[in-house]
């Protein structure tokens, strides 16, 4: 497998584009669209939060067939419990179709920004033209640019592999930054690939890879109400289809799992008010749920982040988190790790602590990477999460996100 550039447009036969339609503001792109030259299987994995906005319920319907050819998206508005919601988002997509000449049941349509703000249907009609004539093989950035809202930075990412002899592409864009916890966080991934694959087994690898990357991310403990991973595949490698779940498959979903953490990982990062990524690996656990379970709790502690803010050695915190967790291990059995680019040092051994270098730790925990090492030596199972730390800028974000 070998990284290659191009994001969202690097697979053969997807264009892409975006432009400012000033839903939120004329700053930037805050609309984009997405389209395959041909038709697609897909597949999508949404919020689990009981509140679903417009876009997730229309996507879901749209996606029953398993097929799609575009996906159109929005920043600046949730499309979410406002009184015209269901009717602009249903609209978003007949001008795309109208637009492109395929139906609106091939669109995929989703939307991200705050909620409960009725949604000027009349913003996209005028520059659906616009953004039609944007399309481009070059487009992924400009797409990228117009999902985020918090983002510090855009997310795009591709890889290339090979199956049956056919070199197969897949690669996409993503937003996320603030609203981060399983399952999802507020955030949108867009995949594309030119891999043949049937829809059944699209869906199955999608959600498979989303359990282990988007759903081990949290932030800040809040899940949006717009959620959404999508992906289509248009057959346009030429490589055997994937109707089993044979070594083709395994290599489909490798590629899959490494798009989708790459993007986990990247939202993590770029959390809002965020100065570094925080990874927890737990190993040798009884069960991957219990080294799961454990993972996670450490990652969205809150004073666990504090302490990653301050550069704290306070592995208190983490055994604390661990306890709260309902896994179940033993306490002395623990060991617990800080590890960076400047070093690793041992803080817990056997459930006790060890006397290390303050300043040694101070220097591991002040990098920008920071990973939290778990061992329970009880089994020889793992799991790995991803957070980032709580700074003073959080709060400010999110105390004017609607001014």
């Amino acid at each position: 497998m070998k990284q290659i550039s191009g994001g969202v447009t690097a697979a053969k036969g997807y264009k892409a584009g975006g432009v400012k339609a000033a839903i939120k503001s004329k700053k930037k792109n805050d609309l984009c669209l997405i389209v395959s030259e041909c038709e697609a299987a897909a597949a999508g994995v949404y919020t689990l939060n009981r509140v679903k906005a417009a876009p997730i319920y229309v996507t879901m319907e749209h996606l029953e067939d398993g097929v799609a050819k575009a996906i159109i998206a929005n920043s600046g508005n949730a499309n979410a419990f406002a009184h015209n919601s269901h009717e602009s988002v249903e609209r978003m997509c007949e001008l795309a179709a109208e637009h492109l000449g395929i139906i609106p049941e091939d669109v995929i349509v989703a939307s991200t920004g705050v909620i409960g703000v009725p949604f000027d249907i009349s913003k996209v009609e005028k520059v659906m033209p616009e953004l039609v004539q944007s399309l481009s093989e070059d487009g992924s950035h400009e797409a990228a640019v117009a999902i985020m809202t918090t983002d510090t930075v855009s997310k795009e990412f591709a890889v290339e592999f090979n199956i049956g002899g056919k070199t197969v592409t897949m690669g996409g864009i993503a937003k996320g930054s603030g609203m981060i916890h399983p399952n999802m966080g507020t955030m949108l991934a867009f995949i594309t690939t030119d891999c043949a694959i049937t829809p059944e087994l699209l869906h199955e690898a999608l959600a498979e890879t989303v359990k282990v990357t988007y759903n081990r991310v949290s932030v800040d403990g809040d899940t949006s109400t717009n959620d959404m991973c999508v992906i289509m595949a248009n057959g346009m490698a030429e490589n055997p289809l994937i109707e089993w779940k044979d070594d083709n498959y395994q290599v489909f979903l490798a590629a899959l799992k490494e798009v989708n953490e790459h993007f986990a990982k990247a939202i993590a990062r770029d959390g809002e008010g965020a100065t570094k990524l925080v990874t927890c690996h737990v190993y040798n656990s009884r069960s991957d749920d219990s080294a799961e379970r454990i993972a996670m709790e450490v990652i969205k502690s809150s004073l666990v982040k504090a302490a990653m803010f301050g550069s704290d050695a306070n592995w208190g915190r983490v055994l604390c988190a661990m306890g709260y967790s309902k896994a179940p291990f033993r306490p002395e059995y623990v060991d617990i790790a800080f590890a960076s680019a400047a070093g690793e040092i041992v803080v817990c051994k056997q459930g006790d602590g060890q006397n290390f270098d303050e300043d040694k730790a101070k220097a591991i925990l002040s990098q920008n990477e920071v990973t939290i090492e778990i061992n329970l030596n009880e089994g020889t199972h793992e799991a790995t999460a991803w957070g980032c730390d709580l700074t003073y800028d959080y709060v400010r974000i999110n105390g004017d996100y609607r001014s």
